[in-house]
């Protein structure tokens, strides 16, 4: 399946992420920040990215653009995943190179189905 880099600051929803995907056959990364999150990206080029918004250091928004503008790491997907649930926060992520936007807490079913399509599958 696929590889999936989940950036999360909260170990409890990393832990909740990582075991819904990993029933599902899922190789799993983590990263706590957007900063480490872009650098592991580029070294490591997961299949797709579970990004959260509000970390320390910088946002998802900025991590998600810097991984969108980045030819390197243009075409991995980032599916936002956030307890953000405003439509202006939803907009802006996906302005940002975003494909998908989720509002925690995710369910299992609409989790898996939308990194499916994310990766055309």
């Amino acid at each position: 399946m696929a590889h999936v880099l989940i950036v999360d600051d909260s170990p409890t929803e990393v832990y909740v992420l990582k075991a819904m995907l990993e029933r599902h056959g899922h190789r799993i990364s983590v990263a706590e920040n957007g900063t480490d999150a872009v650098a592991f990206a580029r070294q490591e080029l997961p299949d797709i990215v579970l990004m959260d918004i509000v970390m320390p250091g910088i946002s998802g928004f900025q991590a998600t653009r810097l991984l969108s503008k980045d030819p390197a790491t243009s075409s991995i997907p980032v599916i936002v995943v956030s307890t953000k649930d405003q439509e202006a926060d939803r907009v802006w992520a996906l302005r940002q190179g975003a494909r998908d936007y989720i509002v925690k807490p995710a369910s299992e079913t609409d989790l898996i189905a939308k990194i499916q399509m994310a990766l055309g599958r």
